[in-house]
């Protein structure tokens, strides 16, 4: 009886369910319960689980920057920075995607957000190369930085609570273009900050954010997705692993020319089926939950059964 319960398969079922109890637990905010059981951080949290236990840095909802010395040479060209991003707003190139190909960010660009990437888990895109060289320069020199962007948020906006899916990074923010204000701020597990122009804050996107502006400027940041220092070399190898064959995989252009990853090559396709869940939705509540929870439950019968 006992051998049988600890059958590895087991295991695996007591390891996910472990580390989806966690990650809804952990923090002050979160998710309704059947909310989170759908939720895209519950499917990864076996890998999370594996970031936060062997993390080297503190598990808080906002990390010191000082933790990341190498990271003050964009604070100090912080100037610089503005300027090309200032520059490519100028040029409307700091926009929401032209097609069905950021599965990563698709449901912000409702709300108003907008994006220009410097790099994703990988190179650098040739776009951002062209058109802003001094910022993609110093990102370049900072290996420890998987992903950048600059990142808009118009005035009016608000990104609804949501956790990130990888805890493999942490989220650095450089404020360019800021109302320099109160009402233009970021809420990470209920603990505000808001935005200065030449000031950069770190925190952990895991833990259910949402942001807000409630000014009649526009919000402009350097956004960067950096490597999560783990305690071990076995850890180190599994993050680096995993951000480089997964996390590439949504890689998306800013331009044509630019590469675009296998998974938003698929988005394109999957977002249908998603509109037609919104169709039946629309049709009958009933209906479409009840549909979610056969899929939801016969995937898990598909990974588990």
């Amino acid at each position: 009886m006992i051998a049988d319960l600890l059958a590895p398969k087991l295991l695996l079922i007591y390891y996910c369910i472990a580390a989806a109890l966690y990650t809804h637990h952990r923090g002050k905010v979160r998710h309704r319960p059947f909310r989170q059981l759908s939720d895209h951080s519950t499917f990864m949290a076996p890998v999370n689980a594996i970031m936060y236990l062997f993390s080297k840095i503190p598990c808080t909802p906002y990390i010191n920057t000082s933790h990341f010395p190498e990271l003050k040479v964009l604070d100090q060209h912080w100037e610089c920075i503005r300027d090309e991003a200032q520059q490519l707003y100028r040029q409307s190139h700091i926009k929401a995607a032209d097609k069905l190909d950021d599965i990563g960010f698709n449901s912000f660009f409702k709300t108003g957000w907008k994006r220009f990437y410097l790099k994703w888990y990988g190179d650098e895109l040739p776009s951002a190369q062209s058109l802003c060289p001094k910022t993609v320069e110093l990102l370049r020199n900072i290996p420890g930085i998987k992903a950048a962007m600059f990142a808009m948020l118009p005035p009016g906006s608000r990104l609804v609570r949501h956790r990130d899916p990888y805890a493999g990074s942490l989220r650095y923010h450089l404020g360019l273009i800021t109302p320099n204000t109160e009402e233009c701020f970021i809420s990470v597990d209920d603990e505000v900050y808001y935005w200065k122009d030449g000031e950069s804050v770190m925190f952990d996107e895991t833990y259910i954010h949402f942001a807000e502006n409630s000014t009649d400027k526009d919000r402009i940041i350097l956004f960067c997705d950096v490597e999560r220092p783990m305690n071990n070399p076995l850890a180190t190898a599994f993050n680096h692993f995993f951000s480089r064959f997964v996390m590439a995989a949504s890689a998306t252009q800013n331009l044509d020319g630019d590469r675009v990853g296998g998974l938003n090559k698929a988005f394109q396709y999957l977002y249908q089926v998603r509109l037609l869940g919104k169709r039946i939705k629309n049709y009958n509540r009933t209906l479409y939950y009840t549909l979610k929870w056969i899929l939801f439950l016969s995937l898990l019968y598909g990974i588990f059964g």
